[in-house]
């Protein structure tokens, strides 16, 4: 059994949302939400390897939004990564997607980030 590189980073509801839709989308192996502190509340995060090449499986994570210059984009604008093989997570009225998503249910919002 190969090892897998494990990160632990701090909890909030919007990461649970983006690890559970990378998880979904299978670009991470697992996950799990420490709850137990109430103080210091965690995500552990598996990360997945190609098993032929032993490369990460997310090349890369560009932050769109950010708290000093929020983006938008309505249903019909939402942004293609990479032409489809990246996803774009948008934070929605319904809660958080991915653009496949959002456009498949016609709805707009706000550009969290891009995976690929």
């Amino acid at each position: 059994m190969a090892k897998h590189k494990v990160l632990e980073v701090p909890s909030s509801n919007m990461k649970k949302a983006i690890t559970k839709i990378l998880y979904e989308q299978g670009y991470i192996l697992n996950y799990k939400f420490e709850d137990t502190d109430p103080v210091h509340r965690t995500i552990k995060i598996a990360l997945k390897y190609n098993p032929h090449t032993k490369q990460p499986v997310i090349k890369g994570i560009q932050r769109v939004s950010k708290p000093g210059l929020r983006k938008y984009a309505g249903a019909d604008t939402l942004p293609r990564v990479l032409n489809g093989l990246g996803i774009a997570i948008v934070s929605t009225s319904q809660g958080v997607m991915t653009d496949k998503e959002a456009r498949r249910l016609n709805i707009g919002g706000e550009v969290i980030c891009y995976i690929y």
